[in-house]
């Protein structure tokens, strides 16, 4: 029996009574919420990953430092990934010349023609490199697709996102982020 009085949810936890249905709910919420904003403790120095694009020009996080950069872990045959892709590419051509690019990493085995015409087909412009399938990666660990992980300006890995992104959420956080306090002594303290 799953749900119901006495059943146990997917996670295994006892499921909640009616009352505690919209405590379950605005929890749900929160999380979604907070779940782009979670930071990546562990990665408090800059991440280094180097691939090959479609074109054969080597794309390197480090050639991207004083710029944002969304890590886009997806692959052809995910809906919630071709959902996706057009607010990725319209995120990438509104900041690519300012201050955020787009990484594409297609994780799956396909061939490279294959994954050229599918690009090109769907008019996306950001690089896109392809990558084994594989659970962690140089940016952290994958648990489905899409993954995306957001690198700050300096070369750290801030935030990742399992789930399609908008734009929208993307901007949002960094505007976020930016104009969050430094961590450091409370206020008014030395």
């Amino acid at each position: 029996m799953y749900g119901g009085a006495g059943g146990r949810n997917l996670s295994g936890l006892p499921s909640q009574s009616a009352g505690g249905t919209v405590k379950v709910v605005n929890s749900f919420i929160l999380f979604w919420i907070l779940g782009f904003l979670v930071l990546a403790q562990a990665r408090a120095e800059p991440v280094e990953y180097a691939a090959r694009d479609l074109n054969g020009t080597e794309q390197r996080i480090s050639d991207y430092r004083g710029k944002w950069v969304l890590v886009n872990f997806w692959a052809t045959w995910c809906p919630p990934c071709l959902t996706e892709l057009p607010e990725l590419e319209a995120f990438h051509v509104k900041h690519k010349d300012s201050d955020a690019v787009v990484l594409g990493v297609n994780m799956e085995n396909i061939g490279l023609e294959k994954l050229r015409r599918f690009v090109k087909e769907r008019g996306v412009t950001f690089p896109v490199v392809q990558m084994e399938p594989a659970a962690t990666t140089p940016f952290g660990p994958v648990y489905g697709m899409p993954t995306s992980f957001l690198i700050n300006p300096q070369g750290e890995v801030v935030a990742r996102e399992t789930g399609a992104l908008t734009a929208e959420m993307v901007e949002t956080f960094i505007r976020k982020y930016t104009q969050a306090p430094a961590p450091g002594p409370a206020a008014g303290r030395p």
